[in-house]
């Protein structure tokens, strides 16, 4: 049973940087997908990114990209996502998700997921 813990959520002010981590225990990392998703208050989750097993490829929602980056150390059992020049937009809470084997087209979707951690908290306040 795979288990996962985000953490990294903070306080920050628009146009900082901020890189949040995600660490599976239980299991190892490397047999599944991990991806990234975020929920705003009063919004539905939303896929943020997706890196495959190897890390090799990873994809991020269009509207995202450029400024949205996933990575991942396998030997540590760790995702990361760093966010560069955060906006108001991007607040709400962030989640970790894994599924076997590979991203997949529809890695956006949340039904693709066999296991989730409960979240990080992103605030972006002057």
């Amino acid at each position: 049973q795979l288990r996962i813990v985000e953490s990294g959520g903070a306080l920050v002010q628009p146009g900082g940087s901020l890189t949040l981590s995600c660490t599976a225990s239980g299991s190892t990392l490397a047999l599944y997908a991990m991806s990234w998703f975020r929920q705003a208050p009063g919004n539905e989750r939303e896929g943020v990114s997706c890196i495959s097993t190897n890390g090799r490829n990873t994809d991020v929602i269009d509207h995202l990209q450029g400024r949205f980056t996933i990575s991942r150390d396998n030997a540590k059992n760790t995702v990361y996502l760093h966010i560069n020049n955060l906006r108001l937009t991007d607040r709400g809470i962030y989640y970790c998700a894994a599924r076997p084997p590979e991203c997949g087209s529809s890695w956006w979707s949340e039904w693709e997921y066999d296991y989730w951690g409960q979240g990080t908290p992103v605030t972006v306040s002057s």
